[in-house]
């Protein structure tokens, strides 16, 4: 029996931007556009319409070039930035649109979850929308009487079941959404970026039904901003960018490499990109390093060492009167902490100048593994931020013998260690 779930060769998918694609009722009427269309370029370049060939031919493509194979019962991660090609990729194995270039085989009935509302016709009930999505998926009218309870017990919408979908929110909609796909059991399982929508409990609900498809053999793409979950649940995993597989391999592997790629800066300097479009030019932070316990400059550290954040101020006009903050967070967007100006004593803080700030951090208690900073600044009467700089830079701590027993602590479970010790009778 073939082992191969889906298998892509070359797949690629080119859009049209900036223009409407025709539908052509004729072969005639294609075949015409196609010859007169070089000279239509041509003309709208000689009147200074066009600058270039990328005005010209006005393509993207989304995806490119893209081969993978997976087996059944693998669970696979996919990740990447926004507009990476992640979601395209999905619509084609769901057959919600035809790649350009490349094929997609697909062995067993597929179910989706790709974004809020997909496949429900927003003026059935939600009861009749499980029996249509069920439908499309293949199955038969008793087998989804059979499974409509578990459905509609684990979606939470009992009193809402009769009710037009069209009336309901975001959040209902992917529970129901979630819910139908989970349950009706197609093979192959596509999960795009919607459990975002959800709340917290609801989103540990999904996590844990997915869990349960991992062990049940079913083979699931889950698509994720969420390291943590794709960690958890994931084998293997895609690193998609500018529509190309960057990376496949083993889950861990793949996701420090991705965000050593995406949040890694080698001195911290400040990029006009990395600014808030409405950020108060004033005053604003201009770069950030850190600093261990002689004053040096480093990345690294260990979990009890002492570590400075040191960051410059950049004053434009003066005077201006500013609360500060720090977060610390972990490399999949964990919050460590954060801390501001005025709990530590400093407040107002009047700045008359360019200014350096140091926060000093005693013991970093870290367990070991990659995290980020954000710096943060607001004015005294905390409206809104004057200036925010996300993932400023990054630092990574290293094993150590935080205890002090002679055992190098490698444990990556968690984020931070207590002073604990432990005394037996």
């Amino acid at each position: 029996m073939n082992d191969i779930a889906i298998r892509t060769v070359g797949l690629g998918k080119r859009y049209q931007i900036g223009g409407s694609q025709k539908s052509y009722d004729r072969f005639g009427e294609q075949f015409r556009d196609l010859v007169a269309a070089p000279f239509r370029k041509t003309w709208r370049l000689v009147r200074g319409q066009a600058y270039g060939a990328a005005d010209l031919d006005r393509m993207f493509w989304a995806l490119r070039d893209v081969s993978f194979e997976i087996k059944r019962g693998e669970i696979i991660g996919i990740i990447g930035a926004n507009g990476a090609g992640k979601s395209t990729l999905l619509k084609i194995l769901s057959r919600i649109t035809e790649p350009t270039e490349g094929s997609a085989d697909i062995y067993g009935r597929v179910g989706s979850l790709l974004e809020v509302g997909t496949g429900f016709h927003p003026d059935l009930t939600g009861r009749e929308n499980i029996f249509l999505n069920g439908a499309i998926l293949g199955m038969k009218s008793q087998e989804i009487k059979i499974r409509f309870d578990d459905i509609v017990e684990f979606s939470e919408l009992h009193q809402f079941i009769d009710t037009p979908v069209k009336h309901y929110s975001s959040g209902m909609y992917v529970r129901l959404a979630f819910s139908v796909a989970a349950h009706l059991e197609p093979e192959i399982l596509l999960v795009d970026e919607v459990l975002s929508v959800g709340d917290a409990a609801f989103q540990k609900k999904c996590l844990g039904k997915m869990g349960e498809a991992v062990r049940g053999g079913r083979t699931t793409l889950f698509v994720s901003h969420n390291m943590n979950a794709v960690q958890r649940l994931c084998g293997r995993t895609l690193w998609i960018n500018e529509g190309r597989i960057i990376r496949e391999g083993p889950t861990s592997e793949v996701i420090e490499s991705y965000l050593s790629n995406a949040l890694h800066s080698a001195n911290g300097d400040r990029k006009g990109n990395d600014r808030l479009e409405d950020v108060n030019s004033a005053v604003y932070y201009q770069n950030v390093r850190f600093l261990d316990s002689n004053g040096v400059e480093t990345l690294t550290f260990h979990g009890s060492s002492h570590m400075t954040v040191e960051s410059k101020i950049k004053l434009n006009q003066k005077p201006q009167s500013v609360q500060l903050g720090l977060d610390i967070i972990t490399i999949d967007g964990l919050p460590v902490t954060n801390v501001n100006s005025r709990i530590l004593g400093h407040y107002p803080i009047i700045l008359n100048e360019d200014a350096i700030v140091r926060w000093q951090i005693e013991d970093l208690r870290l367990l070991p593994g990659r995290y980020t900073i954000n710096l943060r600044m607001k004015d005294v009467d905390e409206r809104g931020f004057i200036d925010y700089w996300e993932n400023a830079l990054s630092f990574q701590v290293l094993p150590s013998d935080i205890y002090q027993t002679g055992q190098m602590n490698n444990s990556s479970y968690g984020v931070t260690y207590l002073p604990i010790k432990l005394e037996l009778e």
